[in-house]
């Protein structure tokens, strides 16, 4: 199968289904950073039933090939499908996958891809290779991209009583004096988040740190 031409009759498909006044308001809802066919992801869901046989038990080269070709259209909804590829294929990973998703988490940045990419590619992958989590979190928490910031803080939402609550806490510490609103709003999703298994400890933390206020807010949104 060459995952390329494959990719392009989805991408034609789209575009038989694009909506111009539906991408319009897609595209303002995210800052009109980017251009969408104007698909729902009910309908992109439908029309890619066709395709699932064929995008399944996708090698790891191929998935890698695949993710950088659709990061490289234009239309939003194509980022979207590097997810589905990704995750629906996350068995066959190999350990240089972190290498693609800060690439992805880097470039086209938005916190609709990255949010999906920290919790749920990140997620999984420092799962499967726990003995790369601690070094690469703490290198992102402390890069100079808030994106990379951002995901360092919040991979780790669907762990649960699996949290590493020192590393989170540490991650946490280095931004809590940021006016960035993308980490401050991290901050407390984290910390809501994990309120879920052990809210005393979240109130400890909130009540011993000088969190800004939306982080305040979010972390006790259910406390």
């Amino acid at each position: 199968m060459d995952i390329i031409k494959l990719l392009i009759q989805i991408k034609n498909t789209y575009k038989k289904q694009a909506n111009p006044e539906i991408a319009e308001g897609m595209s303002a809802y995210m800052k009109d950073k980017f251009d969408f066919f104007g698909i729902k992801k009910p309908l992109r869901n439908d029309l890619l039933k066709a395709y699932l046989p064929q995008l399944k038990n996708i090698p790891a080269s191929d998935q890698i090939k695949a993710a950088k070709w659709l990061w490289g259209q234009s239309e939003r909804e194509l980022h979207y499908l590097a997810f589905e590829i990704l995750y629906r294929n996350r068995k066959l990973w190999t350990e240089e996958f972190i290498d693609l998703f800060e690439e992805l988490i880097v470039n086209k940045s938005w916190w609709d891809t990255v949010d999906y990419i920290a919790s749920t590619l990140v997620g999984y992958y420092f799962e499967k290779w726990p003995k790369h989590k601690n070094k690469k979190a703490k290198q992102w928490a402390r890069d100079k991209n808030l994106w990379l910031n951002r995901t360092a803080i919040i991979f780790q939402l669907k762990y649960k009583e699996n949290t590493d609550l020192d590393l989170l806490f540490e991650t946490i510490l280095l931004h809590v004096h940021s006016k960035e609103f993308f980490l401050q709003k991290a901050i407390g999703w984290a910390l809501r988040q994990y309120a879920y298994t052990d809210m005393l400890q979240v109130k400890k933390f909130v009540a011993t740190q000088d969190l800004k206020p939306l982080s305040i807010r979010e972390a006790l949104k259910h406390g």
